[in-house]
């Protein structure tokens, strides 16, 4: 296989991978009641193993405290948005609240038209319209099952909100010459910091619950963790402006699909759209980003990396 194709294989295992994670995340807690707090537990130890693998081949740590400033901005930002995504799904549904997470690239464009005084690509402009199009069509849709959607959805918003602020310190960290072998070990770091803070939430760990809870945590918290590290290999291997917009859109459809397969359900006309809209406007904005950043890969100021799709 040519290089330049090399990458397929590691987004095609990415998609499956978060895509069957997100449909299935929730089911710990709704089958048997295990604490969502817990299933962040493990997902911060699952994250060790990629965290290993990116390590590997004589990856250089940079130890430079810039490199630990961003790194731990970037992990605190993800591990924060991965324990209150878990919350979400408790209470709501995994085809909506994908979805609606997805819309994060509007943050980090935002926050670089804020802070870096960058100019929006017209692409990027359409993107965040239709998200934010999208936003009120989840407001007023009245899906969620048996969910209050006047809960999960601004949970959805906060991880939003958290990964989009990720990213652009992910962005941040690319500039000064932070090597992702270095931000990942960060990441972990990060989310194992806050395990304490997952333990004190739910009062100490269980000991009550069926040994099947752990097990099917461990398993899909592993899709998870494994995920990133396949999205670390599709883009050493293929260009950023094809490799993030195509796994950031296929992997919440995924989930969409799976999610109401397996609860048998459909979306309401409103939520349907808001579905439709929410990934058209990630896609939109991230393949922009990423276009425009491989257009200036020689300006160092301006190169950013990978925002739509990332390493959590």
């Amino acid at each position: 296989m040519t290089r330049s194709r090399s990458w397929i294989p590691y987004a095609g295992l990415l998609v499956l991978f978060w895509g069957v994670w997100g449909a299935f995340s929730g089911e710990p807690t709704a089958r048997y009641g295990y604490p969502d707090e817990m299933v962040y537990v493990i997902w911060a130890f699952t994250m060790l193993i990629p965290c290993w693998f990116a390590l590997r081949g004589g990856v250089r740590i940079d130890r430079r405290p810039v490199a630990m400033r961003y790194g731990l901005l970037v992990g605190l930002t993800g591990a924060g948005g991965q324990l209150i995504l878990f919350k979400a799904l408790t209470i709501g549904p995994a085809y909506l609240i994908f979805p609606l997470i997805s819309i994060s690239p509007a943050i980090t464009v935002l926050m670089a038209v804020a802070i870096l005084r960058e100019r929006i690509p017209r692409l990027a402009v359409v993107g965040v319209v239709t998200a934010l199009v999208a936003i009120v069509l989840f407001s007023i849709s009245g899906d969620g099952g048996n969910a209050d959607a006047g809960l999960w959805l601004p949970l959805a918003l906060v991880v939003a909100v958290a990964w989009g602020v990720q990213a652009y310190f992910m962005k941040k960290a690319a500039t000064v010459g932070v090597n992702d072998g270095t931000t990942f070990m960060w990441m972990t770091v990060s989310g194992l910091v806050l395990v304490p803070v997952a333990i004190i939430m739910m009062g100490g760990i269980p000991t009550d619950a069926p040994w099947q809870a752990p097990a099917l945590t461990v398993g899909t918290q592993l899709l998870n963790a494994v995920g990133a590290l396949f999205l670390v290999m599709a883009l050493s291997r293929g260009k950023a402006s094809i490799v993030a917009p195509s796994t950031n859109a296929l992997a919440p459809v995924l989930t969409i699909v799976l999610s109401l397969i397996a609860y048998q359900t459909l979306p309401s006309a409103f939520a349907a759209i808001g579905i439709v809209l929410a990934i058209a406007g990630s896609t939109l904005m991230v393949y922009a980003d990423e276009s425009r950043g491989e257009d200036l890969q020689h300006a160092p100021d301006d190169v950013l990396q990978a925002p739509g799709t990332r390493v959590r």
